[in-house]
């Protein structure tokens, strides 16, 4: 029988492994979907809607009643106390429960047998029990009240969203929201569905959530990748509008969505448990044999010796119980719970005391980059002026900012940052430090305009606005790629851009440097290139500044105009370069290195571009090998060169995607130092299995500050 039973919890287990990666890899072919990819009008016919006027009222309410609300679906709710007889029945606490049972049992064959009231039995059962109860009562406080904190987060579903139905604006509960819906979003909102994008002015979300992306994405009409977590014409649920309005046509809701999808996934898993929980098991099976072989061992020597078998019997339990260890539970648990109440103090919420155990059991340890490792908040780590590249301040108080050199091309640089930005200080914290001041604008414009007022070169950023007011502005867009803005400058007209340092060298016939402007010669052109690709190496971006005052004819009172445009837009000054970054968080490095000294391997598994995740990791440690082995859009051969084992690897999502399990296993197994970058969520939980499969225990750290 008990072969049986463990042939049945065999064939349990492996069926939940197949179900599990049958549901990863269904999932995957689920969330490659055609909508951001097929033409608009088809769009539209295939969901029933209108481009301009969207679905009508009694549409909207049909489809409704068809598909429900616009919601995740709950996970079913287990009884408080079917909760809490799960605490008092599980693991070692059963054999606590036996033990009680033969001591109820004693006393009961004791007064039936010889009358006698057998005090000791009894008062032993008792204490049994009240440390089954107790400790169960102590693990159950714990969970609800983890719980109860977890349950709070889905307060974080958007409540309401702006939809046009039948032409008429209006704002409904976003549970109401329904496929086909024609839905108008600006910044501030939250998205409150899966959006194919029809029309955009300026639009960008934030997708770190989803994606790791710490630097907002622009998103527009147009399909830019076959990958719908890459394109940009597509807008996810629970993701942030931060700058500029769009309007989409929704085309998945609720958990048909890719954030529902993920989650539908996570809520199907089955937790493995925890090691402490192994061990207890394990101990309990060796205790519950060994306590039995004495107590037969014994109680048959009692029978041999001429022992009636009621004292033979009780003899038995008697040997039985004083082998059961009655304080270890209460013991574990308490020493679980203080722990677990420090971690609170350190905003560190334990959801299962086990867990507790599991985190000084850490082997492996994945990582997510952005808000993790990283601050989550883009920094200005260096500028190229005047042929000379110089590193930033990137410490919260930045006191080096104020001995940067003071040369005319890093004030002209400034004056280009400070202008060409739209980003600005909200007022009422004028008596902060800089660095902790909230800014409303772009995340890269809010390091620049930092920097800028950082530096002093021309007092506040603000003023210097007033004092040369804004003529016109074109808007960063994805086709051109800068931002230009004209503003009055000593009675003339000042012309400033930035963006991609490609698009802004092209368009740049001068350049300042060695304290003159020059003409823009091939060789000056190699400097600015050389200088740029170096940045780029860092895993940093670049951004290219040039300006151009221009002639006499072009006065405060002409009338700009951006489509068509009246003024040059070529024959430009370039005035040098700034680099951003996310940085990393100061103890991050020794956290990385203290880990790696007790024996735990940190894996950095992100959604961000691999040339920055390849910086991040090697200015963190988690990466110290001075050779790497890039790997994307190639499956990778079973077989490494032992040359090899020894060095760092980076791996792109999509080289991920086509490996298989014994290929991922061979490199988890081979290599020391691992990156894993643009990874979508699934991925991450592929990964993790992985290592799960080598026998790893490990933690998946993902959260943003």
């Amino acid at each position: 029988m008990p072969l049986f039973k463990k042939k049945m919890q065999r064939s349990k287990s492996l069926s939940r492994k197949e179900i599990s990666l049958a549901r990863l890899e269904n999932f995957r072919k689920e969330v490659i979907t055609d909508h951001h990819t097929v033409p608009l009008g088809e769009l539209c016919r295939r969901l029933n809607t209108d481009r301009e006027n969207g679905l009508t009222v009694k549409q909207a309410a049909d489809v409704l009643q068809k598909t429900g609300p616009n919601t995740l679906t709950p996970s079913t709710k287990t009884p408080e106390y079917i909760k809490f007889l799960k605490t008092i029945s599980h693991g070692f606490s059963v054999l606590l429960w036996i033990g009680a049972f033969l001591c109820f049992a004693a006393v009961t064959l004791r007064k039936l047998t010889t009358h006698e009231f057998d005090t000791d039995n009894l008062i032993l059962g008792c204490v049994l029990v009240v440390v089954v109860m107790v400790t169960g009562v102590f693990m159950y406080f714990q969970e609800h009240k983890s719980q109860k904190i977890m349950e709070s987060f889905a307060n974080m579903v958007p409540p309401k969203a702006t939809v046009i139905r039948g032409g008429e604006t209006m704002t409904i509960v976003s549970r109401d929201i329904v496929i086909g819906d024609l839905v108008d979003m600006k910044f501030g909102d939250r998205i409150p569905a899966d959006i194919r994008i029809i029309q955009s002015q300026g639009f960008k979300v934030d997708n770190s959530a989803l994606t790791g992306e710490s630097e907002p994405q622009y998103r527009g009409t147009e399909c830019t990748s076959d990958d719908l977590l890459e394109t940009k014409n597509f807008a996810f649920f629970s993701t942030n509008a931060v700058e500029g309005t769009a309007k989409g046509i929704v085309v998945a809701c609720g958990d048909h969505t890719v954030m529902g999808r993920i989650a539908g996934l996570t809520a199907r898993l089955q937790p493995n448990k925890t090691p402490i929980a192994k061990e207890l098991e394990h101990f309990m099976k060796i205790i519950s044999c060994w306590a039995c072989l004495l107590g037969f061992v014994f109680g048959g020597a009692a029978l041999a010796m001429n022992y009636s078998w009621i004292e033979a019997s009780l003899f038995l339990i008697g040997i039985i119980v004083a082998n059961v260890p009655e304080g270890l539970l209460a013991t574990v648990t308490v020493c679980l719970s203080v722990t677990a109440k420090r971690m609170a103090g350190r905003n560190c919420l334990v959801k299962n005391l086990e867990a507790v155990e599991t985190l000084g059991s850490t082997s492996v340890i994945c990582s997510d980059k952005t808000g993790t490792l990283t601050q989550n908040k883009m920094t200005v780590c260096h500028f190229w002026c005047d042929n000379i590249t110089t590193n930033a301040d990137i410490t919260v108080q930045q006191n080096a900012a104020k001995n940067y050199r003071n040369t005319e091309a890093f004030d002209l640089l400034m004056r280009c940052a400070t202008l060409c930005n739209r980003a600005e200080f909200i007022h009422g914290q004028e008596g902060e430090p800089i660095a902790t001041r909230s800014v409303r604008g772009d995340a890269s414009e809010e390091a620049i305009l930092k920097f800028v007022e950082l530096s002093h070169l021309h007092g506040s950023p603000t003023d210097f606005r007033k004092t040369h007011p804004k003529l016109l502005e074109v808007p960063f867009s994805s086709t051109t790629k800068y931002q230009l803005s004209i503003h009055e400058m000593d009675g003339r007209c000042l012309l400033v851009m930035k963006g991609a340092p490609e698009r802004i060298l092209a368009r740049c016939s001068k350049i300042f440097i060695d304290g003159t402007t020059k003409e823009m010669t091939e060789e000056y052109r190699i400097k600015c290139d050389n200088a740029c690709v170096q940045l780029a190496e860092k895993g940093e971006r670049v951004l290219g500044f040039c300006d151009l005052l221009l002639d006499e004819s072009y006065t405060k009172d002409f009338k700009f105009c951006a489509e068509p445009a009246n003024f040059p837009r070529r024959d430009l000054r370039f005035v040098g370069f700034m680099a951003l970054i996310d940085p990393p968080r100061p103890q991050v490095p020794d956290a990385v290195e203290r880990c790696r000294n007790a024996g735990i391997r940190v894996v950095m598994v992100t959604g961000d571009h691999p040339i920055t995740a390849k910086a991040i990791a090697k200015e963190v440690s988690i990466i110290k090998s001075k050779e790497s082995l890039d790997v994307a859009n190639v499956g990778v051969v079973e077989t490494i060169p032992p040359t090899l084992k020894d060095t760092a690897i980076v791996i792109h999502g999509s080289a991920l995607r086509d490996m298989t399990n014994q290929e991922l296993d061979h490199i988890l197994r081979s290599f020391k130092e691992i990156v894993f970058a643009r990874t979508s969520p699934t991925q991450k939980l592929q990964i993790v299995e992985g290592f799960q499969r080598l026998g790893q225990i490990g933690k998946l750290f993902a959260f943003n500050s």
